[in-house]
C-alpha cells in the first residue's frame, strides 16, 4: 500500500468516526471536543487527569482545553480538585453524569455495524505506536502495558514514580506511559 492510499484511508476513517461522535455530542448538548475531553477524563489515571495531560492527549491548545473544562464544569459534568501535594495542579474528574455521557458515547455507535477483521487491531496499534515514536508524541497507554509497570497481587507499582497502583489504576490511561520496545 502506498503512503498516499494509507493517508486517504485513515482520513476517511477519521471523518466517519468524527461524524458519529459529533452526532453523539450534539445529542448531549456538547461540542465534539467537550465529549472527547469527557471520554478521556473518564479513562485517565491520577497522573493524567490534568489540563496539561488533556492538552497533550487531544493535541489542542491550552486555551481550548481551558474553555472546554470551564464549559464542562459549568454543566456539572466534571469537578476540578486541587492536588494534595502540589497546589498548582488541578485534577479534573468527571461527575456521575459526565461518566454516563462518556459511556453512552464511546465506543462510537458506528462500530456496532462493522465487520472487523481480528488482524486489524494489532496492525492499527503498530501504526499508531510507529507514528507516535516518529513524531515524539506521548503514547498514553494503559498502565499495565507500560514498561514501568511492576505487577503485584493487588495491582502494581509504577516503576517511574514508585507509587502503588490499585487494580483499577492499572487499567487506566497514563500520560507517562512508555510502550515497551
Amino acid at each position: 500500500m502506498t503512503t498516499a492510499r494509507l493517508h486517504q484511508l485513515l482520513e476517511r476513517l477519521s471523518t466517519v468516526f468524527r461524524a458519529s461522535l459529533r452526532q453523539a455530542a450534539t445529542e448531549h448538548g456538547l461540542k465534539l471536543v467537550q465529549l472527547e475531553a469527557l471520554v478521556y477524563l473518564s479513562s485517565a489515571n491520577r497522573y493524567s487527569d490534568t489540563p496539561a495531560a488533556l492538552t497533550d492527549y487531544l493535541g489542542v491548545t491550552k486555551g481550548t482545553v481551558s474553555q472546554t473544562l470551564t464549559a464542562l464544569e459549568r454543566r456539572g459534568l466534571i469537578e476540578k480538585i486541587a492536588d494534595p501535594d502540589d497546589a498548582r495542579v488541578r485534577h479534573c474528574r468527571p461527575t456521575a453524569e459526565g461518566r454516563a455521557i462518556a459511556r453512552a458515547s464511546y465506543p462510537a455507535a458506528i462500530l456496532d455495524a462493522a465487520d472487523v477483521d481480528a488482524q486489524i487491531e494489532p496492525a492499527l496499534e503498530s501504526l499508531l505506536r510507529s507514528l507516535q515514536r516518529a513524531n515524539g508524541l506521548r503514547t498514553f497507554g494503559v498502565c499495565h502495558t507500560c514498561r514501568h509497570f511492576q505487577p503485584r497481587a493487588t495491582g502494581g507499582v509504577c516503576g517511574l514514580t514508585s507509587e502503588r497502583l490499585t487494580g483499577r489504576d492499572t487499567g487506566r490511561l497514563c500520560r507517562e506511559h512508555d510502550h515497551p520496545a
